[in-house]
């Protein structure tokens, strides 16, 4: 992991930090699948190991870069970052663990009651719906006449998948989960983004392991409620599992995630977490052996296809107003 503040990443090192965070992402839901297989752990207490194993993991990042920081060259002491106000740094450390717990949590319960093709594509594909609203909502950031249609293109795939999947294949309640999911999701991503749009120097490491801190605390008590410790026939599977779970999928995607979100624009971010559905139905029918009818792939389809026309309006609007800059700056040098 790479010590560089978020605010000094350059945006292809923030998209590629991106990517690989949503393909490891795309992994986490078999991965709670073939836990919940295999013993009779709920969701709120993988989710609960999931927060300590992160933390336990960054904590010893964090304990390691802690030694002498030498520039490359002549082995002078690297200037340290701008610190972050205390209070943002709280907002951001809050509001990353509150929303990261309701992301998570809420997802593995949909993966556990409708199964992870549908929790994994419901999930990601209304995240950028509430994403687009949010981000226009609260920062402003227009998405157009076709960004509005993409969001009701988004909306008519998830009523697809509740309406027209069969009660076998997709359950109401595994929808309505993925659905707070969803919200907990585009929650983290747009505060990430506005407290990222002034450069604040924010750690994206730090904020990720306290976050995780946050997430663990909140989640104890309903997870000691649920079963803290699991009965299952293969105990070995299961470490194995809980461990790749704390590694992957979340200390190091969550690290990426975080670094790269705070530069690259909210619905740009969204659109490259498509990785995550689609690698995750892959799997789920590929190696869990899930069953897609026609009606569950013909909302599959149009929530991909309505956050890619999402997308295309996000960077139309970042291309109009990087033109509009562009005229102002000719307006300013041709007035000196």
């Amino acid at each position: 992991m790479s010590n560089t503040p978020a605010s000094a990443l350059s945006t292809g090192r923030s998209l590629t930090y991106l990517i690989v965070a949503g393909i490891a992402w795309g992994t986490a839901g078999a991965a709670a699948s073939l836990v919940f297989r295999a013993s009779d752990m709920g969701p709120l207490a993988l989710s609960f190991w999931r927060c300590v194993g992160g933390l336990v993991l960054l904590l010893g990042a964090l304990a390691l870069r802690r030694g002498p920081r030498s520039a490359a060259r002549g082995g002078a002491v690297a200037p340290a970052a701008p610190a972050e106000p205390r209070r943002r740094r709280l907002v951001r450390v809050l509001g990353t663990g509150i929303g990261l717990t309701v992301f998570q949590s809420a997802y593995f319960a949909a993966v556990e009651a409708t199964g992870l093709a549908v929790g994994t594509v419901v999930t990601l594909g209304a995240g950028p719906v509430l994403i687009a609203v949010g981000a226009r909502v609260l920062m402003g950031e227009r998405i157009g006449a076709g960004g509005a249609a993409a969001v009701a293109g988004a909306l008519a795939g998830l009523g697809v998948l509740v309406l027209g999947g069969g009660g076998a294949d997709v359950r109401p309640l595994g929808v309505a989960l993925a659905l707070v999911s969803a919200a907990g999701y585009a929650a983290i991503t747009l505060l990430t983004r506005w407290l990222g749009r002034d450069g604040g120097g924010a750690d994206a490491l730090s904020t990720t392991t306290w976050a995780f801190a946050v997430g663990a605390v909140g989640l104890l008590p309903m997870a000691a409620a649920e079963g803290l410790l699991p009965h299952t026939d293969s105990p070995l599977l299961m470490l194995g599992l809980l461990a790749y779970v704390a590694a992957v999928p979340t200390a190091l995607a969550y690290a990426l995630y975080f670094a790269g979100a705070a530069v690259v624009r909210a619905a740009t971010v969204s659109v490259i977490m498509l990785l995550e559905p689609v690698s995750a139905a892959v799997v789920a029918v590929a190696l869990l052996g899930e069953r897609l009818t026609a009606a569950t792939l013909a909302g599959t389809l149009l929530l991909l296809v309505a956050v890619t026309g999402l997308a295309l309006a996000e960077a139309r609007t970042a291309a109009e107003r990087r033109r509009g800059a562009a005229a102002v700056r000719r307006i300013a040098v041709r007035a000196e």
